[in-house]
């Protein structure tokens, strides 16, 4: 078996077995899927429910089924689907709540504008593989919600976060290491990358105009001249100060070529196309000898040498893209090498098993949590469907 058969294989295997088998077990009989497990894999019963986990819960069963034909895939979205529009969907002012308790009573109720992309993102795959009228119409609400309460008319962009009635809010972070900043490039990119997948089903002018407006805001004012992406940002997209993200580089850099390409649209293609390249090679500024990629450059110049398998996902997928639509001939090697850290150091095959992360050290993190608000089945999933694709 040659060395790409193998790749399909045991990315294959990784996909199906230790991610796709774990989150099925997840699955709260009651509704949704339990929102935390420890890194013993003990669920914890009375912990708080995310918005974003169960909205890429939503994507990844949905994005699974369509490239897989395995019933219990779609079973599992349309379950998540379920939960989702019941309990996070605020059927009286609109949009996404940030997070619920366990019994799917309303917790935070703020809005944040990554929430509502995820929601979109995770309706509109669903959608892709059921067509169910429903799903549609509740995704473009979402994007109609964002469009008139989040968008900053004047400066362009999309405000970080609102009250559940949509009024200013003080602390706009997403976590507690986030910047509270007015607008961010986390949040762009992932509301379009919503917005395009929505537009791969619903191809509205409007919808349309919104995704080029995204791509000119993550090439012109996002991505500095180095490649590298700028992290906050004041409303008047003046820059606040922040680090280098290796993983966001490298995502980005494939993500805004997909984007572009749904609109079938030449010039917008060729309009991202040299910064998609130039923040290919700035992300792999932080790939290692080893195949692994560091995590981050904090603002300091110091240096987060934690290896996060979202970020090796990432580079597995965007050198691939570098490989396949810049004619980077080493692009494939890179990837393949990277794989091979993920398989070798993240995955347990024996035992169905995986890691989030590699400390420093070189070991990995056995003490993180197994599923929680960020430990989610999004990266890695569209990590193994992209390399099925893409090879």
């Amino acid at each position: 078996m040659n060395r790409t058969d193998t790749f399909r294989k045991e990315v294959r295997q990784v996909l199906e077995s230790n991610i796709l088998n774990y989150w099925l077990t997840l699955k709260d009989p009651n509704g949704g899927f339990y929102g935390e497990a420890d890194s013993a894999a003990e669920i914890q019963y009375a912990a708080p429910r995310g918005a974003i986990l169960n909205a890429r819960i939503i994507w990844a069963f949905a994005a699974a089924y369509r490239t897989l034909k395995k019933t219990e895939y779609l079973v599992a979205a349309v379950h998540a689907r379920d939960y989702f529009l019941e309990h996070f969907c605020d059927h009286r002012n609109g949009g996404v709540y940030w997070s619920v308790d366990a019994t799917g009573k309303r917790l935070d109720t703020k809005k944040q504008l990554y929430a509502q992309g995820f929601g979109i993102y995770g309706l509109s795959e669903l959608y892709r593989a059921t067509k169910d009228d429903e799903v549609l119409k509740n995704a473009i609400n979402l994007f109609r919600i964002v469009e008139s309460r989040f968008k900053d008319q004047e400066n362009g962009g999309y405000i970080e976060a609102l009250t559940r009635e949509f009024e200013p809010l003080e602390d706009m972070s997403l976590s507690a290491h986030d910047i509270n900043a007015d607008k961010t490039m986390n949040s762009h990119l992932h509301l379009l990358e919503a917005y395009a997948n929505l537009y791969q089903v619903w191809p509205d002018p409007s919808l349309r105009d919104a995704v080029k407006d995204l791509l000119d805001i993550i090439c012109d004012k996002v991505m500095a001249p180095s490649g590298h992406l700028q992290l906050y940002f004041k409303r008047d997209w003046t820059v606040l100060p922040g680090g280098v993200s290796f993983g966001h580089d490298i995502e980005t850099s494939w993500l805004i070529l997909e984007c572009a390409s749904v609109l079938h649209d030449v010039d917008a293609v060729n309009r991202v196309r040299p910064a998609a390249l130039l923040m290919g090679k700035a992300g792999n500024e932080g790939l290692r000898s080893d195949g692994s990629m560091m995590y981050e450059k904090l603002a300091d110049g110091t240096l987060d040498l934690s290896r996060q398998w979202w970020v090796l996902a990432e580079a597995v997928v965007g050198n691939l893209w570098l490989w396949k639509y810049h004619g980077d001939l080493e692009g494939a090697d890179r990837a393949l090498s990277t794989w091979a850290y993920i398989r070798d150091n993240l995955v347990d095959f024996d035992n169905g098993d995986w890691f989030w992360a590699v400390a420093p050290d070189g070991t990995p993190d056995k003490d993180s949590p197994k599923a929680g608000f960020w430990k989610c089945p999004y990266h890695n999933t569209r990590m193994c469907l992209q390399v099925l694709e893409l090879v």
